[in-house]
């Protein structure tokens, strides 16, 4: 019989841990086997999870057996059991997959009372309050989760019931135990109106019906969301932990928690962290009140003495301890889950906390600093992707912007860092509609829940009324990268009518609706009605450092794609090699040399054209010559006119007759010229190579700017490095004869110059005929750009342009693809296409020089995929260089560590 269930004091493997028990499971077994004060339970493994979803929510042979044997041990343990009414155990159900997701599945809590097990539990605390407020939150929770009865009925009638005792906004905790009970009645007759049955009193029935929940909860909607966004295998399944309840709700001498080892917005060395004095777990995590600070030094002024550190220090200083053991344990940030119940601490889950890029960075390099990893591995620590975090727009200080007359209209939580303007909207659904449609909001809510993922995930950035620096919306903002102002209490969110109500410090109020513009400084808490101007984030010096680990390691060049000096010198800045593209056909849309570029692609024969490629060749070649000045010395591949010419034609009459004026015609001729030049599918029409080979001058005089270019910083000491690629080449021949049109007019400038420069000629692979015609083609090439934008269109048969209708439903409805193509490189079809180029190229070609200028040549998986092709270099626009340095340093520290 097959193991499914495991106790935490079982050996597992080191390997197995977390694939076998998820990361909650992992991490109660991992602590168990420290001496750390954890509850004692056991964890379904995610091999049953799959074959309940498999088998129509059937059970694995033998493992019904293994639940009532690891039930048996806890109960021995505790002296307590299942359904006793004299010692009755209570257990949590909680959901646990290999990569965490926060609140995306399901939790039953308090499992184990029914009428019976309810007195019994108020004769062994002595707290007849304490057993009932339990037991409405079990049959809340077991009402809603398991049963389907809807969330919301359970809250109005505990509204209901705060408005009989005389005060609607009272706490849950002031709550006598009488009205309790009521509410416990009031929930029973619920959950029988709704489902036609009472709630199980069978603690065994529940118990399976809690299971069930869970592992449903693994093919629930936002789950699903949240796994596409963060890319996790369906087929992980997750783990189910049940685990003894221990009690934060018993008392002022109890509570619940939830910190981190270090900060997780900035990367501090400090302990962070809030809890709630008397309540279970899931009141700090849903944000439904505001908590307390975990140190004096983190609570608001004159709130000093409610923090853990002052309220009960004892438990505070055990507590430092136990973190302190964990992260020394685990060699990273830990998100420690934790209950006080009657002054003793238990310890429910650690895991690997969430962070910024910015706590990311801080914290690996500090981790170096402190001994405990060495630069190799905090290289590796460090999500690529999340690097463009530190990207991200911010807004002046506020006591700047109050110098100014700028105040904020109130004062939150700073939850996530980085500055979001937008329109208000309250609703996840309207959100992610908005902003497909272009626009920028700001999602406002009471609190979020696991169902506003998508939501949050289109909003620039999100505003909470209640809940803390951990509460839901913080942490899933921090992990998505997003803007975030948290547990904002002077606001009064109105779903129904659209509006929300600011109370302002001087007493009046202020009213937003939906659509208005609001800002949000997530780095400060601070929120502003109105549009604010934001500035470029500021300098991390430990990106610095760590970024000079990754390119030591690294074996991949990394260049960029840039068309200007702007361009060029944000690329330098940003740690580019060389440019890896160089679009010419950017320049021909400038505006002082548009018209001369019309004038040459309509004009009336090849002398005609012959005179506007003669004004045009000067203004490229000034444009030649800043960007490789720019570039001081490194590698700049300028790729020849790729565009079909009748991207130039004009679109207006009066541009019509602009460009007649010029030619010296009449605007119903040149009409008629630009008609004749029309394509039905441009895009793989008269373009690139093609249009280089019937109307070579074009080619010629791109090729003489260069070089004209490069020889006159060279007569100034100025190091320049041109290689000229060809565009849309599938025939080996087309290479050959523009190969020789470059070579012929850099002899013509050479010769007029009366210096030289080495360059190279090589081509853009493009086209799957490319790929297979590689070894020919490298005949006649110094170098292979791969540009995978067009090549990914060319395998697929997909225009890019027209992608966005259809493929979003093969990836996440129809799981035909594992992601967008164009985003990420399809290693199976394209990406072997491009393997065999490179095969057949470098046989032909020893030492062929090998790159990669499609938008892939950002995204780290493709980055990897090229650094284990052995190419020479990637190239992405300039923002994605940070990303793509690191990501190559770690596909070279795994490939180095295999």
């Amino acid at each position: 019989m097959t193991k499914t269930v495991f106790s935490f004091r079982d050996e597992v493997s080191e390997a197995d841990l977390r694939p076998l028990l998820g990361g909650k499971g992992a991490g109660l077994n991992l602590m168990t086997h420290l001496g750390i004060p954890v509850p004692p339970g056991f964890t379904l493994s995610t091999q049953v999870c799959n074959h309940f979803r498999e088998h129509d929510g059937a059970y694995p042979d033998g493992t019904k057996q293994q639940v009532l044997e690891a039930l048996a041990e806890v109960e021995a343990n505790l002296q307590r059991g299942l359904g006793d009414a004299e010692a009755p155990l209570l257990v949590s159900v909680r959901s646990g997959a290999r990569a965490s997701m926060p609140g995306m599945m399901d939790t039953i809590l308090n499992l184990g009372l029914n009428d019976q097990t309810v007195e019994g539990l108020a004769r062994l605390s002595g707290d007849r309050r304490f057993a009932f407020d339990a037991y409405r939150r079990f049959l809340q929770m077991y009402g809603d989760v398991v049963l389907g009865v809807p969330h919301a009925q359970f809250e109005q009638a505990l509204s209901a019931l705060k408005v009989e005792q005389g005060d609607a906004s009272m706490l849950d905790q002031a709550l006598p135990a009488e009205a309790l009970e009521r509410l416990v009645v009031t929930y029973q007759r619920l959950i029988e109106d709704a489902t036609g049955g009472p709630c199980p009193s069978d603690t065994k029935e529940q118990l399976w019906g809690a299971i069930g929940a869970v592992f449903g909860s693994w093919d629930n909607a936002r789950a699903i969301r949240y796994r596409r966004m963060q890319e996790i295998d369906d087929a992980w399944g997750t783990a189910c932990t049940i685990q003894a309840m221990v009690f934060g709700n018993q008392g002022d001498t109890s509570g619940s928690g939830v910190a981190f080892t270090r900060n997780p917005s900035t990367g501090e060395r400090a302990l962070y962290g809030e809890y709630l004095p008397n309540a279970q777990g899931e009141d700090v995590v849903a944000g439904i009140r505001t908590p307390l600070a975990l140190t004096a030094a983190a609570a608001a002024p004159g709130r000093e003495d409610s923090s853990l550190e002052r309220a009960m220090p004892a438990v505070f200083q055990e507590f430092v301890a136990l973190a302190e053991r964990l992260e020394a344990h685990f060699r990273d940030m830990q998100d420690i889950e934790f209950t006080i119940q009657d002054g003793e601490v238990f310890i429910l889950q650690t895991r690997t906390g969430k962070r910024t890029a910015h706590s990311a960075v801080k914290v690996a390099v500090s981790l170096v600093d402190e001994g405990v990893i060495e630069p190799a591995e905090a290289v590796l620590r460090v999500d690529p992707t999340s690097l463009e975090q530190l990207l991200h727009a911010r807004l002046p200080a506020p006591a700047e912007l109050e110098s100014q007359g700028i105040r904020p209209l109130a004062i939150g939580l700073p939850a996530s860092p980085g500055a979001a303007s937008g329109r208000i909207v309250f609703h996840a659904d309207d959100a992610e509609r908005l902003a497909d449609a272009g626009k920028k909001v700001i999602l406002v809510r009471r609190e979020t829940s696991p169902e506003d993922i998508h939501g949050m995930q289109a909003a620039e950035g999100i505003l909470t009324a209640t809940g803390g620096m951990t509460s839901h919306a913080a942490v899933v903002a921090r992990g998505l990268g997003k803007c975030c102002v948290a547990g904002v209490s002077a606001l009064s969110v109105d779903y129904a009518k659209a509006l929300v109500t600011v109370r302002l410090a001087d007493g009046g109020t202020e009213v937003l609706k939906e659509g208005d513009a609001m800002t949000l400084d997530g780095s400060h808490g601070a929120v502003y009605a109105g549009t604010l101007e934001v500035s470029a984030a500021a300098t991390l010096p430990e990106l610095e450092r760590l970024m000079e680990w990754a390119d030591a390691r690294r074996v991949l060049g990394i260049r960029a794609n840039a068309d200007t000096p702007e361009g060029a010198r944000q690329a330098r800045s940003l740690g580019a090699q060389g440019i890896g593209l160089c679009r010419t056909e950017h320049m021909f849309f400038a505006e002082d040399r548009l018209e001369a570029v019309r004038c040459m692609v309509l004009a009336r024969g090849g002398e005609e054209r012959e005179t506007w490629l003669k004004k045009i060749e000067p203004m490229q070649e000034q444009d030649f010559l800043e960007i490789f000045e720019a570039m001081q010395g490194l590698p700049v591949t300028v790729r020849l006119l790729d565009w079909p010419l009748h991207e130039f034609i004009p679109k207006l009459q009066e541009e019509y007759e602009s460009v007649a004026r010029a030619l010296g015609d009449d605007p119903t001729s040149v009409r008629q010229r630009a008609e004749a030049m029309h394509e039905l599918n441009p895009m793989l029409g008269h373009r690139g190579a093609r249009v280089g080979l019937t109307v070579p001058g074009i080619y010629r005089t791109q090729a003489r700017a260069v070089f004209s270019a490069a020889c006159k910083l060279a007569a100034r000491g100025i190091e320049v490095h041109p290689e000229i690629m060809i565009p849309v080449v599938g025939i080996a021949g087309e290479v050959e004869r523009l190969r020789a049109v470059v070579e012929d007019a850099a002899r013509e400038v050479f010769e007029q110059q009366g210096r030289e420069v080495e360059f190279l000629v090589g081509t853009m692979i493009e086209l799957p005929r490319a790929c297979l015609r590689a070894g020919e083609i490298a005949a006649h090439a110094d170098f292979f750009s791969f540009g995978t934008n067009d090549l990914t269109q060319t395998t697929f048969g997909i225009s890019r342009d027209d992608a966005g209708k259809f493929l979003p439903a093969y990836v996440t409805e129809l799981g035909l693809l594992e992601a967008d193509p164009f985003v990420r490189l399809d290693l199976d079809g394209v990406g072997a296409l491009v393997a065999m180029a490179v095969e057949r190229g470098r046989a032909a070609r020893p030492g062929l020089k090998l790159g990669l200028c499609g938008e892939h040549g950002g995204e780290p998986r493709s980055i990897g995929f090229c650094a284990e092709l052995g190419l020479d270099y990637v190239s992405c626009s300039p923002p994605r260089l940070p990303v793509a340095r690191l990501a190559a340093a770690q596909a070279a520290i795994r490939a180095a560590t295999a």
